[in-house]
């Protein structure tokens, strides 16, 4: 029987980062505007679909939903000690690059299953301005097996943290805008699947539209 919230101990990790680093840096660093976080459910399991522009976004986004959020993470990071064990209380699950998708989708079916919420890039890399170009099926592919709700997230101003060379992030002013649940896929076809990925599409490019 799957429950319906993370563990404690990733619970209590995630309060202890979000509120000592994350929000104080968005908050203030980034003169963070966050809308719409009232539209998340506080548990249960819960796809989260997200433009991407920045290696910041998956710490922002989850600070932003308010509960932890599980993301695929590069394999070589599992192997340095401490490090594994706190991104895997993280939720943070492993993936290979080059290689099939199918264990980082299994592993994200096993994460909605315990009740945590997995995040997803829906054009799966980043885009030079924040915005949905050539999005993929896979994140409509895991609502449909876990039969998991659909959240749009849209990032604005992210693509503008980082600077080539320099390890400070440049500090812009960022927005996050929360949208409405989407039903999960009634099924794993490839045209309802298609269907349900272009409104995810439209819901974060139109968020990200609205601007600061």
């Amino acid at each position: 029987m799957s429950q319906n919230r993370e563990p404690f101990a990733s619970l209590l990790l995630y309060h202890a980062f979000k509120f000592s680093v994350v929000n104080p840096m968005l908050r203030v660093y980034f003169q963070g505007r966050i809308y719409g976080a009232q539209n998340v459910p506080s548990s249960g399991p819960l796809v989260i679909v997200s433009n991407h522009a920045s290696n910041y976004d998956p710490p922002i986004v989850s600070n932003c939903v308010r509960r932890p959020v599980s993301y695929m993470a590069k394999e070589e990071l599992f192997k340095i000690p401490i490090l594994k064990q706190a991104i895997e209380l993280y939720g943070a699950y492993p993936v290979s690059r080059g290689t099939s998708d199918r264990n980082a989708i299994r592993k994200a079916l096993e994460y909605l299953e315990q009740g945590w919420a997995v995040g997803l890039f829906l054009q799966g890399t980043r885009t030079p301005d924040g915005r949905i170009t050539d999005p993929k099926r896979g994140a409509a592919l895991i609502a449909a097996k876990a039969k998991a709700p659909i959240i749009p997230v849209c990032l604005w101003g992210t693509q503008e943290i980082e600077q080539k060379g320099k390890a400070i992030p440049r500090r812009v002013p960022v927005t996050v805008r929360i949208g409405e649940l989407i039903p999960a896929p009634t099924s794993t076809t490839k045209e309802e699947l298609e269907t349900v990925t272009q409104k995810c599409a439209i819901a974060i490019n139109q968020l990200h539209d609205l601007g600061r």
